[in-house]
C-alpha cells in the first residue's frame, strides 16, 4: 500500500467507525488532522467553545449509541475538553475525545501550552492513550471507539502529537465488527430471580438512564404490562414508561418522601433496571437496607452498603426482561402508591388555569408539553429549572426529556439541542434554560444560526442563581450572592441574526411557542418565572435530596 500522512490514516480510521461529525476548533497542532477532515466524509463542525463541542459529542452519543467526537488542541483547548467530557463520564454517554499535542522531543521538559493532559483525562475517561508513533493509529482508534461505546458506556480519549500526525504511514483502518456483544444470565440466574419476583408481595421497580440506553424501553413497558409490577424512574429514566400508563408510579430523586410515596418504603422486593448509582443514592429509597434486590444491568453491580442485591442477571437488559417475564408466569403481586403521582400531576393539570405572571413553573411547563408531540425532545439546563422539569413535565418516550445529571453542569442544554437536531431533524429541539446558565455557553447560537438548526431556546429568568437561593433561604432563611443582572436576550439573539420574543403575559408563551416552532431558524423566547412556589409542591413529598 502506499503511504500517506498519518492524519489521513487517523480520518480513514474515524470513517471505518462510522463517524459523520467531528465538534470542536481547529488548533496549531490540529492543522494536518483538520485538513485530512476537510478532504473526507466526516463534517467538521467549529463550534464557539470547545466545552459546546463536547456537549453536542455527548448527546450525539446518548442519542445514537454511537461515540460522538470532540476535537480540542493543546493546552486551553484541551482543558476546556473536560467538563463535557466528564459530564459524558458520569452521565455514560459515548465519547471520543481528540487533543492535539506538541511534538514529543518537547514532551520532557517546560514548553508552550505543554500540560500532560494523558494526566488530565485520566480520571474523566474510561481509557486515554498517546499516539506516540504513526502505525499504532489503526489499533489505538479502534480501541477508543470500542472501549466507549462498550457498556457501560462513556468517554475515552486520544493525543495527537504534531509531528507524529505529520509523519508518513502505510497502515490501514482495522475491521470494525458492528455491534456490541452483550452475555445472557444463566437459566438458573434468571429461575432464582424469578422466585424473588413471585414470591414478594409487594414488588416495585426502579428503572433508569441504562435503559434508554440500551433500547430497552419497550421491553420493559411489556415486563410491567406482562406482570403488573409499577415502575418509578430516575431523572434520566424519563419516558422509559409512558406517564400514562396506569402502571408508572412517577419520577423519584428530587425529595426526600418521593420514593416512599411511590410505594417503595412499603416495597420488600425492587427490581432495578439500568439504573446508575450516581442518578439516585439507594440510601434515598432502600434507607434501612431491608430491601431484597433483583438488579438488571449490562454490567456488574456498583458496590453500596444500601445496594446489597439478591439476585444480579447481567446482560442484555431487554432478553433479561423478556424471560423474567416468562418465568414469572402471568400476574405478580402488586406494589407501588400513586401518591406521587396523584400530588405531581394533579398540580400539573391545575396549572392551565393559573394566570399568574410572571409565569409559575407549572404553567409554563404545561404550555411546553402541549406545543410538543410525543417524539420532540425537550432539553434541560442545569438550575432550579431542572428539578420542575424532572418533578414535573410528563414523557412519553424514551430520549424525548434530556437531563444532564451526574456531572450537572450548567450550560448544557443549548450545544446538546444542536447535536439533538442533527440526530433528529425531523422532530421539534426545545431547550429550558435558566438566566444563570445560559449565557456559559450562550456563544453556540452563532454554531445554531451558522448551521441553520431549527430549535428553540426557552429562558427562564429571575436574574438570580434560583437553585442556591432556594436551598440557601431553606438552610439560613436568608441568600448572599445569588442575584444578578441580565443583557437584553431578544437583543442578544438579534445580534445573533436570530428571531426573539420576550413574553410580557402568559398568553404569550404559548403564542410564541407555536409560532417558533414553524420556523426553520433557530429562535429565542425569554420568559419571566416566578419561583416562589416551591418545588416541594407539598409538604407530603419531604426535604430536597438532590442539587439542581
Amino acid at each position: 500500500m502506499a503511504a500517506q500522512k498519518a492524519s489521513k490514516l487517523f480520518v480513514e480510521c474515524l470513517e471505518a467507525e462510522g463517524v459523520r461529525h467531528v465538534f470542536g476548533i481547529p488548533g496549531e497542532e490540529t492543522v494536518d488532522l483538520n485538513e485530512a477532515l476537510a478532504d473526507s466524509s466526516v463534517e467538521f463542525i467549529p463550534v464557539r467553545h470547545e466545552q459546546g463541542g463536547a456537549y453536542m459529542a455527548d448527546v450525539y452519543g446518548r442519542l445514537t449509541g454511537r461515540a460522538g467526537v470532540c476535537l480540542g488542541t493543546l493546552g486551553p483547548g484541551a482543558t476546556n475538553l473536560t467538563t463535557a467530557v466528564a459530564d459524558a463520564y458520569l452521565d455514560h454517554a459515548p465519547l471520543v475525545a481528540l487533543t492535539g499535542q506538541g511534538g514529543l522531543e518537547r514532551m520532557h521538559k517546560q514548553s508552550h501550552q505543554y500540560i500532560n493532559l494523558m494526566r488530565v483525562m485520566r480520571p474523566i475517561t474510561k481509557w486515554n492513550a498517546r499516539v506516540t508513533e504513526p502505525g499504532i493509529i489503526p489499533e489505538i482508534v479502534r480501541k477508543a471507539f470500542k472501549l466507549a461505546q462498550s457498556q457501560k458506556p462513556g468517554p475515552t480519549h486520544i493525543e495527537l502529537p504534531e509531528d507524529v500526525m505529520a509523519a508518513e504511514v502505510d497502515e490501514e483502518p482495522l475491521r470494525v465488527r458492528a455491534g456490541v456483544r452483550r452475555p445472557e444470565p444463566s437459566a438458573v440466574e434468571i429461575l432464582d430471580a424469578a422466585q424473588i419476583i413471585t414470591d414478594a408481595e409487594r414488588p416495585v421497580v426502579l428503572a433508569g438512564n441504562g435503559v434508554l440506553r440500551v433500547g430497552a424501553s419497550d421491553a420493559l413497558r411489556e415486563f410491567s404490562r406482562a406482570t403488573g409490577i409499577p415502575v418509578a424512574e430516575t431523572f434520566m429514566g424519563k419516558g422509559a414508561m409512558d406517564y400514562a400508563d396506569d402502571r408508572f408510579l412517577g419520577t423519584i430523586g428530587v425529595q426526600s418522601r418521593d420514593a416512599a410515596l411511590a410505594g417503595f418504603e412499603d416495597a420488600d422486593v425492587i427490581i432495578t433496571v439500568g439504573y446508575d448509582l450516581v442518578e439516585l443514592a439507594p440510601a434515598q429509597w432502600n434507607p434501612d437496607r431491608d430491601k431484597r434486590i433483583v438488579c438488571i444491568d449490562t454490567v456488574s453491580v456498583e458496590v453500596d452498603a444500601h445496594f446489597t442485591t439478591d439476585a444480579d442477571l447481567v446482560g442484555d437488559t431487554s432478553y433479561v426482561l423478556g424471560r423474567l417475564a416468562e418465568e414469572c408466569g402471568g400476574e405478580c403481586e402488586r406494589g407501588g402508591s400513586g401518591r406521587l403521582n396523584e400530588i405531581v400531576l394533579g398540580r400539573f393539570e391545575a396549572a392551565k388555569e393559573d394566570d399568574h405572571f410572571p409565569m409559575q413553573p407549572p404553567r409554563a411547563l404545561w404550555e411546553l408539553r402541549q406545543a410538543l408531540g410525543r417524539d420532540d425532545i425537550l432539553i434541560s439546563d442545569v438550575g432550579l429549572h431542572k428539578l420542575w422539569i424532572a418533578r414535573m413535565f410528563p414523557a412519553h418516550e424514551p430520549n424525548t426529556v434530556l437531563i444532564a445529571n451526574g456531572l450537572a453542569g450548567m450550560g448544557f442544554a443549548l450545544p446538546a439541542a444542536i447535536a439533538a437536531k442533527l440526530v433528529h431533524p425531523d422532530r421539534s429541539v426545545v431547550t429550558v434554560n435558566g438566566d444563570g446558565g445560559f449565557l456559559m455557553n450562550f456563544q453556540e447560537l452563532e454554531t445554531a444560526t451558522r448551521l441553520r438548526t431549527p430549535i428553540v431556546n426557552v429562558i427562564w429568568e429571575d436574574q438570580q442563581y434560583g437553585s442556591i437561593l432556594w436551598k440557601q433561604d431553606k438552610k439560613f432563611g436568608r441568600h448572599f450572592g445569588t442575584d444578578f443582572t441580565n443583557p437584553d436576550f431578544v437583543k442578544l439573539a438579534d445580534a445573533f441574526g436570530m428571531p426573539a420574543w420576550r413574553c410580557e403575559s402568559v398568553e404569550d408563551f404559548g403564542r410564541h411557542l407555536g409560532h417558533a416552532l414553524t420556523m426553520d431558524l433557530p429562535s429565542l423566547i425569554v420568559l419571566p418565572i416566578d419561583y416562589s412556589i416551591d418545588v416541594a409542591i407539598s409538604e407530603e413529598l419531604g426535604t430536597e435530596t438532590v442539587a439542581a
